[in-house]
């Protein structure tokens, strides 16, 4: 492979990446898919709707994860969800906070991009201080804090971090085979549970959970198909290109706002790039953009009460810091790292929707 050949293949990596983003934007603001949305709407109102399309889009994510598994060649052991320990202290703390800061946010980080589309300037403020934790919990102050005293409460991995592994620990099939057994069980489930209620049976919520989960599926196939070199010229090593941690990745939100923030403050450095995960947040975010242009729902919006500011700043700040701590999202965790049946994704996901459900009864006892 020359080097022409080489940038080529990364552009069309960061091209794939932007126009499926751009596509998942589209889909989030037109069906209002969202994560705490689906926690608040069944908790408050007793409305499972967005719940079963989320549950839809994982049913969808981890049938395709394994079909990859099977069919193309790539595994879970190359994803950046593969750790050699399971650090189960920052995956819990990290996702309880993301959960609280998501509720007084008003939406995880792909919400507020959504809405910034839509016009939202409230999300940018979000955003921003968002970004600012994020970097400082990966490089600064609190990176330091992180790994001395949560990173090194973990715990060794009986047969790996993933759910095929076990499977195959105990079974003696090969990990794509058993991959493909435990999502099919999980994806069987999960969809019964999701079409169990026949309101559901809409377009609009069949688009919103099998596009969603197809899209996470063709991030995965262009991170670990596409994006696969197997001699890099320079190198001579295979390598995945253009993602920030070396290893396939999917969709995540947190890290990419940060990596942005300190793409624009030292860019002259001469050691920035545009990453998988970067190239990700312009194309949710011009997508919903086009989507409320077409739909005419877009609109100016700002804060008008300091408490307000306040309250969006404060989860800005811990969606940055939980985010990190948690490695992911409720898109990060929740779909991505679910779909490759991780375990510590598990925990973390679950500690997202404990603390979500928390603040929202905290808020319903003080309203």
């Amino acid at each position: 492979m020359t080097v022409e050949q080489l940038q080529w293949q990364t552009l069309t990596v960061l091209a794939t990446a932007f126009a499926a983003s751009a596509w998942l934007g589209v889909i989030l603001h037109r069906t209002h898919f969202c994560a705490m949305g689906a926690v608040s709407d069944w908790l408050v109102m007793g409305n499972t709707r967005r719940a079963r399309q989320w549950a839809l889009a994982l049913a969808v994510a981890m049938l395709g994860f394994a079909a990859l598994t099977l069919w193309s060649g790539i595994s879970p052991l190359n994803t950046i969800y593969n750790t050699v320990r399971w650090p189960w202290l920052s995956l819990m703390l990290g996702g309880l906070l993301f959960g609280v800061g998501m509720v007084l946010a008003s939406g995880c980080a792909s919400k507020a991009l959504v809405r910034l589309g839509g016009g939202n300037l409230k999300s940018l403020v979000v955003l921003m201080a968002m970004g600012v934790s994020a970097l400082a919990t990966v490089r600064g102050l609190p990176a330091v804090w992180r790994a001395q005293w949560l990173d090194r409460v973990d715990m060794a991995w009986v047969a790996g971090p993933f759910a095929s592994q076990w499977l195959a620990h105990v079974s003696g099939w090969d990990l794509p085979l058993s991959a493909w057994v435990v999502a099919c069980l999980l994806a069987l489930y999960l969809s019964f549970w999701v079409m169990a209620s026949r309101s559901f049976r809409t377009a609009e919520n069949l688009v919103a959970g099998v596009g969603v989960g197809l899209i996470v599926v063709l991030l995965w196939w262009c991170s670990g198909v596409l994006a696969w070199v197997p001699e890099h010229p320079g190198t001579l090593e295979s390598v995945f290109l253009t993602t920030a941690s070396g290893r396939m990745e999917s969709m995540s939100f947190v890290g990419p706002v940060g990596f942005w923030l300190d793409g624009f403050l030292y860019y002259s450095d001469g050691t920035k790039r545009l990453s998988f995960g970067m190239a990700m947040l312009p194309g949710v975010l011009l997508g919903s953009a086009f989507s409320a242009w077409r739909s005419g729902t877009f609109r100016w919006e700002g804060f008008t009460q300091t408490a307000d500011l306040a309250r969006h700043l404060v989860g800005g700040v811990l969606m940055g810091v939980g985010g990190v701590m948690a490695l992911g999202c409720t898109f990060g965790q929740g779909l991505s790292g679910l779909s490759t049946l991780n375990i510590g994704s598990l925990l973390a996901s679950a500690s997202i929707v404990l603390g979500a459900v928390l603040t929202l009864k905290w808020q319903m006892a003080h309203d």
